[in-house]
């Protein structure tokens, strides 16, 4: 019987797993969520539970319109300023906490930038609609009637302009924050923990200020809804179009 050699067994080939997209499955699941809440009238029902033919209890608490809204408001604006200050620091550090520095400039300047589409997505819808806030409805006080923020040809009697949330775009507008973590550019290793960290505080600060409004009678809570899916949509979308034209990467220290 001739001698035959084994079989050499073959190396199994160690591909890279394709790392999920969750933000882009979050616009899906929050689109669904939102509609529903829509559908359901959900939103009247809220405010009926809050909110009285006297107007809204919360409306001018120093918690609520002094903290919540003001003081986050000015929060927003000094985190956006040391944004772009962030944006031309020079990238020095490698290692430890300070790895944040090290993102590539135009990586930086992409989520600067996506930031700032965001904010102008939100007012630029706000300045053509028609919906008026709850505090303004018959229903609470007001001179304006209830009509669907999705009835876009009709107005309701008030001052227009409260749809979606503004101020809960002071905390969601930041969603772009977590992109170069959570969806790196191809050759990047970096450690995803981080973009959940921010992830976190961004969808916190917004749930906030959206909720705060809610209180007060300013906003329906589709409203915050609504801004968090602009902004989320805004960020994931212009963020794979921005990785395509970043240049190869030379290394990942991270």
């Amino acid at each position: 019987m001739p001698f035959q050699h084994a079989a050499t067994p073959t190396q199994p080939s160690h591909t890279p797993p394709v790392r999920p997209a969750p933000l882009g499955h979050a616009i899906l699941l929050g689109l669904g969520l939102t509609l529903l809440w829509d559908l359901a009238g959900a939103d009247r029902l809220v405010m009926q539970a809050i909110g009285g033919p006297h107007g809204f209890p919360l409306r001018d608490t120093w918690l609520l319109s002094k903290l919540a809204h003001e003081g986050l408001r000015q929060v927003a604006v000094l985190f956006y300023l040391l944004l772009w200050a962030w944006v031309v620091w020079p990238t020095r550090w490698r290692h430890g906490p300070a790895a944040l520095w090290t993102l590539p400039r135009h990586e930086r300047l992409s989520v600067a930038l996506l930031v700032t589409l965001s904010l102008l997505a939100v007012s630029l819808i706000k300045r053509h609609s028609q919906t008026s806030c709850p505090w303004e409805l018959q229903a609470f006080g007001g001179a304006a009637r209830y009509v669907s923020h999705w009835a876009l040809d009709q107005s309701d009697g008030g001052s227009g302009h409260c749809f979606p949330g503004g101020h809960a775009s002071s905390g969601f507008a930041f969603l772009a924050l977590c992109l170069p973590w959570l969806q790196a550019p191809a050759g990047c290793n970096r450690d995803r923990a981080a973009g959940w960290r921010w992830l976190s505080a961004v969808l916190m600060a917004g749930a906030v200020a959206g909720v705060a409004q809610t209180l007060r009678g300013a906003h329906y809570p589709s409203h915050t809804l609504w801004t968090l899916l602009i902004c989320l949509g805004v960020s994931v979308g212009g963020w794979a179009i921005a990785v395509r034209l970043f240049p190869a990467p030379m290394n990942a220290p991270f």
